[in-house]
């Protein structure tokens, strides 16, 4: 391992919840992510990155979603 890859921090793996149940349709507006229900909110699972990070909340925006939480 070289220098520069001990210098990079591992990538990121970030949790959003949104409030309420989000059904099969909206389910597919975010493929490549595990959407789990939790109590009366959506969590969605497997953003990579932090690009792809802002493209699941501008997504979420678009779709007039309500964010509750992002965590890392």
């Amino acid at each position: 391992m070289t220098g520069d890859q001990r210098d990079r921090p591992s990538p990121a793996s970030y949790q959003i919840r949104v409030r309420g149940h989000l059904g099969a349709a909206m389910r597919r507006a975010f493929p490549g992510l595990n959407a789990e229900t939790r109590g009366q909110d959506t969590l969605l699972l497997g953003v990579a990155d932090q690009a792809a990070l802002h493209g699941v909340l501008a997504r979420i925006e678009a779709l007039g979603l309500e964010l509750l939480e992002v965590s890392r």
